[in-house]
């Protein structure tokens, strides 16, 4: 009939399956962004198992968010075992340059691991993530001026990190820290350096 709209079939939900699959696929990316979170193998270990049973058993999502989804699962997994806070202002604590940490051993991510968890969650969700800093605020259950402040002093600290990282001797032969995923060239291109 002219004039008859046909209706477009909903979208299709994701199934179990499809979540089986992406948490198969993404094994690696799931748990280095659990592990980012967290700072502790055997923490990002249970939030990841939280996160895949979240996933299956959770409210029906499209099937064309399930990726993001899964990494939401995590991000809120990683929440509820860390449970972090803002940091206030004179509890902050400063990169230490003259200490060798796990920081200059394993780069990039060492920098991240080394920050307070409220930073490293807000610098986690807000520039690795790509979520909005009105939903990163959602997510920590805190205000946007404890996220943009969490936010500014993540990248202050890790500034620091980076700069003594940049110092640091090379092996010729040696692969650059953290250049085994897209989070360290994210960092140093949020950083500018």
């Amino acid at each position: 009939m002219p004039g008859t709209k046909h209706i477009a079939s909903p979208m299709p939900y994701a199934s179990t399956g499809d979540f089986d699959r992406i948490f198969h696929e993404e094994k690696d990316s799931l748990y280095r962004l659990s592990f980012l979170l967290t700072a502790d193998h055997e923490k990002a270990q249970l939030c990841f198992v939280s996160g895949v049973q979240d996933s299956v058993k959770g409210n029906p999502v499209f099937k064309e968010w399930a990726r993001s989804w899964a990494r939401r699962t995590i991000i809120q997994s990683a929440l509820r075992v860390i449970n972090p806070r803002p940091t206030e202002e004179h509890d902050r604590v400063i990169f230490n340059r003259n200490r060798r940490t796990d920081a200059i051993e394993q780069g990039e991510i060492g920098a991240v691991l080394q920050l307070e968890p409220f930073e490293r969650f807000v610098f986690v969700i807000l520039v690795l993530e790509h979520y909005s800093e009105h939903e990163c605020s959602l997510l920590l259950h805190g205000s946007r001026r404890d996220v943009t402040a969490g936010r500014n002093r993540a990248l202050q600290q890790l500034r620091g990190a980076m700069e003594l990282l940049a110092n640091q001797p090379v092996s010729v032969g040696a692969e650059k820290p953290g250049s085994d995923d897209n989070y360290g060239s994210a960092l140093a291109d949020v950083l500018h350096i």
